[in-house]
């Protein structure tokens, strides 16, 4: 094993005298072509282009003598540290850092990131950090080959937001470019590159602000989860209104329960009426698209959304038709549209779908219509009695079946 593993960041400065020292007694030292042409690296040190991390891990940890990793910004931010210290390589590392990419970009662009979401962009994870974009405000986005400005624009196809596309951090070649994210597609960029994404909400203020990243979306006064009519009233939704078995709290409490959304996912609320489930699962952080054929729920779902200062994609039109030119989901609540509307929705394969039924009839014929390709149902008889507490007499009550769906694939 190296006897001394130290990883340097670079950002385009002169090294500071902690690398400097490490470089001039390296054996081995590993980085991109441009990391390696650097006047400090000693011309009698072996060298090792860094293109797989891991492979240059097994290297290192043969090596006898000292060693030294080059990379581009804060190594310890969503760097090669990480890999050097999993536990298969074993290696212990010391660490000069250098300022990130994200916050050099963010520097360049002239604004604050403590209210930003930070995601890595590769081929196999564009959907989800393309759900990030869609779902917040700020989002800085660390591309990655096949991954990059071009890819995400053409994702986030019919939603505007504003990219500040920052080329070769550092560099001679640095160049940073402010557009809107459908002329994203027309260029070609460099690697590598970071996309800030702005759009999808209003900023966060400084007044107050003590966690980074969006904070949780409490309006002032309010606290809680499936929440009723008479809290999104108070927030500014003053057309929020509960219409129908399928729109009391305690259902849209155990919907979201078996939905699970999360930072990352697209969630699909088709027959939004009230907004309010479409809202709650952008309150967690999740992309959502609200689905309505009635232009009064699309307006109900908008206000209810700007109250809540959460953003929420409202699409007008009537399921499943306007499904199919919809992006793909991860989880799925099916407020109304019944068996023709389930069977469209399997056809795209999210991980959950949900539903409800005011009979067993109705139930029945959605459980047949989601059971087999792969989904496995289950159903439950959900009651609620909403009591006056003054006089403990009953106020409402509220029976419903819900259905839930889970591809049979996947971990529960």
């Amino acid at each position: 094993m190296a006897d001394r593993v130290t990883v340097i960041g670079w950002d385009g400065s002169p090294l500071p005298g902690a690398a400097t020292a490490a470089l001039s007694a390296a054996t081995l030292v590993a980085g991109a072509a441009h990391h390696l042409a650097l006047p400090e690296v000693p011309p009698h040190a072996e060298r090792i282009r860094l293109g797989s991390v891991d492979l240059a891990a097994r290297r290192i940890a043969g090596h006898r003598g000292s060693a030294v990793v080059l990379a581009d910004g804060d190594p310890g931010f969503f760097g090669v540290v990480r890999t050097l210290r999993a536990r298969e390589h074993g290696l212990e590392v010391e660490v000069v850092p250098a300022v990130s990419s994200v916050a050099t970009a963010f520097a360049r662009a002239g604004m604050p990131w403590d209210d930003a979401q930070v995601v890595v962009a590769h081929p196999r994870t564009l959907r989800r950090a393309v759900n990030v974009c869609r779902a917040h405000h700020k989002v800085a986005v660390l591309t990655s080959p096949g991954a990059g400005p071009a890819e995400l624009a053409l994702l986030l196809d019919g939603v505007h937001r504003t990219f500040v596309i920052c080329e070769e951090l550092g560099t001679a070649r640095e160049r940073v470019t402010v557009l809107t994210s459908d002329k994203a597609a027309d260029h070609a960029w460099r690697d590598p590159n970071v996309v800030i994404v702005i759009g999808g909400g209003p900023e966060t203020t400084a007044a107050g602000a003590w966690i980074a990243g969006r904070p949780p979306a409490y309006p002032q006064g309010i606290r809680g989860w499936a929440l009723p009519a008479e809290a999104y009233r108070a927030a500014g939704a003053e057309r929020m209104q509960e219409s129908g078995e399928g729109e009391f709290p305690g259902l849209r409490a155990a919907q979201l329960a078996r939905l699970g959304p999360r930072t990352g996912d697209l969630v699909w609320d088709i027959g939004s009426g009230s907004g309010a489930l479409a809202v709650e699962a952008a309150r967690f952080g999740a992309a959502v698209l609200a689905v309505d054929d009635d232009p009064a729920a699309c307006a109900r779902t908008e206000a209810a959304a700007r109250a809540f200062g959460v953003p929420v994609q409202v699409v007008r039109g009537r399921a499943p038709h306007v499904l199919e030119r919809l992006p793909e989901p991860d989880v799925v609540r099916i407020g109304g549209g019944g068996v023709p509307v389930a069977r469209a929705v399997i056809d795209r394969r999210p991980e959950r779908i949900v539903t409800h039924a005011s009979n067993r009839d109705e139930a029945e014929a959605l459980g047949a219509a989601l059971t087999g390709n792969g989904y496995t149902v289950e159903c439950s008889l959900l009651q609620s009695v909403d009591l006056d507490t003054e006089v403990w007499t009953e106020r409402e009550r509220s029976v419903v079946f819900l259905l839930s769906a889970g591809r049979s694939d996947l971990a529960p």
